[in-house]
């Protein structure tokens, strides 16, 4: 049996699931420059789920985009979180609900037993740090795509 590759998903929702540190880094890459308001951030401490709806860029459409000289796109997603114990952020203002945040990565730390931090970098110096019992992250996108609003691919200094 191999792998799925990058062309069997054709134009279908991304639905994919980590749950091992070498899963993360396709996720991650994935949601890098995702934006979202901070309004849309929730932890239901009870169910153990931290979940953000984030505004994804497609970068796995980029190429075709610039092949076929149309719009670069983003999608909303889900970015979910399993089997989270505690939530702290840094250097973000949870209080001002009309900041919209910047997702740069996904970095895992592990700790024991299957446990550790899952931190989400943000742009601007500040990060969500998730810690959990067992790494459980899912990105599900939820809606049609959409072109970007600033019609850029996004770029770093």
């Amino acid at each position: 049996m191999a792998d799925a590759t990058y062309q069997d998903g054709g134009e279908a929702p991304l639905y994919l699931a980590a749950q091992q540190a070498d899963d993360l880094p396709v996720i991650s890459a994935l949601v890098q420059d995702a934006v979202f308001p901070i309004g849309e951030m929730a932890f239901r401490r009870g169910k153990r789920q931290f979940a953000l709806l984030i505004n994804r860029f497609r970068w796995e459409d980029r190429a075709a985009a610039e092949r076929g000289g149309r719009a670069y796109e983003r999608v909303q997603a889900v970015l979910a979180v399993a089997e989270v114990l505690a939530v702290r952020t840094q250097g973000i203002d949870r209080a001002d609900r009309d900041t919209v945040l910047s997702l740069l990565a996904l970095d895992w730390h592990p700790g024991a037993d299957g446990a550790g931090r899952l931190m989400l970098v943000l742009a601007g110096d500040g990060a969500i740090a998730l810690d959990v019992e067992a790494l459980d992250v899912t990105l599900k996108d939820v809606t049609r795509p959409y072109a970007a609003p600033s019609g850029k691919v996004p770029g770093h200094d």
